[in-house]
């Protein structure tokens, strides 16, 4: 059974492959997103839009109910999700285990699909995405799986 970890932050995802529960993890594969590094004013190109209020004398700013910024971190969330649902469907994984910050690792698993959600044996909420493969093993539990069953 090859297990598959992904590394995420808002700005890379990095895909490893453990072959053994206790043994190192290899990087096989880094997917970049450099947007994720602009702050909220890079990313939009306007100022928001202005509504007239309902009795037609006020005049004001439209906001929007989600930031740019939040905006951006969901379609990298959502290309994560694509990339790993694709790769179960090739068959390339049998086991995930998901680590990112807090917030990003809840948007990438809302957008996977439930068919890669079962795989997760895993989810750990740490930002390791800037560290070396060792560095992120060696963070990690021990044993990532529990021995086969007979």
């Amino acid at each position: 059974m090859t297990t598959w970890l992904l590394v995420a932050d808002s700005v890379r995802g990095r895909i490893f492959e453990a072959d053994t529960p206790t043994g190192a993890i290899t990087e096989i594969m880094t997917l970049a997103h450099p947007e994720g590094r602009l702050h909220e004013q890079a990313l939009t190109s306007d100022l928001p839009g202005r509504t007239f209020d309902r009795g037609g004398q006020g005049r004001h700013a439209m906001e929007d109910r989600i930031s740019a910024k939040e905006q951006d971190n969901i379609r990298f969330a959502l290309r994560l999700a694509r990339h790993l649902d694709a790769m179960r469907i090739e068959g390339k994984f049998a086991r995930l285990i998901v680590v990112a910050p807090p917030d990003f690792l809840g948007l990438i698993y809302a957008k996977l699909s439930p068919a890669t959600q079962k795989l997760i044996s895993m989810r750990i909420d740490k930002n390791l995405a800037q560290k070396t493969a060792r560095e992120i093993r060696d963070r990690l539990p021990e044993q990532l799986w529990g021995a086969p069953t007979a």
